[in-house]
């Protein structure tokens, strides 16, 4: 008898699922489910209580939300006692304490004979999520503009023991993401060079770096190409469900020269004596000659160089040991 009462009282509210329904419940407390709280939210709930569950800010990579209910040892006593409900649409007092609301119901259940149960809420069709035996999708998928929803736990037989009315159930309501995240390019640029165009390309793809780029979590190539600045390489990494600010020092393209040498050495460079060594030297594309002096030894060598490269030009001074008869 028990079996068919829960069974009616299933199919009843199957019936009345698609309006919105009066309730008076008791709200224990609210959760906001947000990019940067991975981790979610965490509520004490009793077994005539609701919670109430909203979403903040961005909300592209969300797959769905997960409700994990942790219920006493005891519970498993307590077998076809209680159920699950979850509704939208909602009207009314949306605050802790005892309410007089309107919604609609999602979906209705008995609760499994589980000390856990875990339920997850799609929120894109490509969601991506599948219901398993200890995993639960209650719902179709549920938009973001449709929050917030209002999980519940109700009786379902009259007569609750006093054992499950002292009860405390843990709920934990935490964001599912997709294996996405985003990235934003920051320009800066040298001051004598201000606002040339670039081309930038990520994965060996043209994007325009004014948008947000959204990209699978992992390593990406980065390339600048300029007429106007130095070409640049580089790797970055997307992290899942986070926009990062990528930041971008666009160098001026003059080539450079860059010296190692021996200490005492004297650097030329087209007969110019070179004052300071230990920074980069400036100059311009083209052919060049670089003399190295060390007393009265000397090294010239040619170099032709290029718009937006930097060359390293090191004298080493190397010991011959040879064995003679």
């Amino acid at each position: 008898m028990k079996f068919i009462k829960i069974l009616f009282i299933v199919l009843l509210l199957s019936f009345t699922n698609l309006y919105a329904e009066e309730l008076r419940i008791i709200i224990a407390g609210s959760a906001e489910i947000s990019l940067d709280r991975p981790e979610g939210v965490t509520l004490n709930m009793s077994y005539l209580d609701s919670v109430l569950i909203s979403i903040r800010g961005d909300t592209r990579f969300f797959r769905g939300i997960q409700l994990d209910l942790t219920a006493p040892p005891g519970y498993l006593t307590f077998r076809n006692t209680m159920a699950s409900v979850f509704y939208n649409n909602l009207r009314g007092n949306l605050f802790p304490g005892i309410q007089d609301i309107e919604g609609q119901q999602l979906s209705f259940e008995p609760l499994p004979n589980r000390i856990q149960n875990t339920w997850q809420i799609p929120m894109r069709t490509d969601h991506g999520l599948r219901a398993s035996p200890y995993v639960t999708i209650p719902t179709g998928v549920i938009q973001p503009n449709s929050f917030p929803l209002l999980f519940r736990l109700m009786p379902i037989i009259k007569g609750i023991d006093e054992q499950l009315e002292n009860m405390v159930f843990q709920l934990n309501i935490r964001p599912i993401f997709s294996d996405e995240g985003a990235v934003r390019f920051n320009f800066t640029y040298p001051p004598q060079l201000p606002g040339r165009p670039v081309t930038v390309l990520v994965n060996d793809q043209v994007i325009d770096p004014n948008n947000e780029l959204v990209l699978r979590e992992g390593e990406h190539n980065l390339v600048i190409l300029s007429e106007d600045y130095r070409n640049q390489s580089r790797r970055f990494v997307v992290e899942r469900g986070r926009v990062i600010n990528l930041g971008i020092i666009l160098q001026d393209p003059t080539p450079l020269l860059v010296f190692e040498h021996p200490e005492g050495a004297r650097v030329y460079v087209n007969n110019q004596l070179i004052s300071n060594t230990s920074i980069p030297f400036s100059i311009e594309p083209g052919f060049h000659e670089v003399r190295f002096q060390m007393s009265n030894y000397s090294i010239i060598r040619p170099i032709t160089v290029q718009r937006g490269k930097t060359y390293r030009i090191a004298m080493s001074v190397d010991l011959e040991i040879t064995e003679t008869d």
